[in-house]
């Protein structure tokens, strides 16, 4: 039997959201309330995320997840710079994460991925 392809997508947490969402036993950020959908980045968009979002944060989460596993619809719509982000329109569950970090910050202050997200 073969492995089918998996489709990786990450969430990331504040501090104060994280301790929310670890409450509620899902996320439910003000931007993703405000938004209506839950937002999610590719590999490829987190850093930039990070860097724009996130600088001078501490105790930043990052959460993986496996689209394929979503019970909910995910749309790719085009968001920052004409980029299709991918956005979950259902509960994003904590339990339902693959992997999770706890962010270190570089000499900057910007969260950094860690050296494991690729292996």
């Amino acid at each position: 039997m073969t492995d089918l392809p998996q489709t990786l997508v990450y969430k990331i947490l504040s501090a104060p959201d994280y301790a929310a969402a670890k409450a509620l036993g899902y996320s439910k950020t003000a931007l993703d309330e405000g938004d209506g959908y839950v937002h999610l980045s590719t590999r490829e968009q987190v850093q930039e995320t990070l860097s724009l979002h996130y600088p001078g944060q501490t105790e930043v989460r990052l959460l993986e997840y496996v689209v394929e596993h979503f019970s909910g619809e995910v749309r790719w719509e085009e968001s920052r710079g004409g980029k299709l982000f991918p956005h979950l329109y259902s509960t994003l569950r904590l339990d339902a994460a693959k992997r999770m970090w706890v962010l270190q910050n570089n000499t900057a202050g910007i969260p950094i991925l860690p050296d494991s997200i690729d292996g």
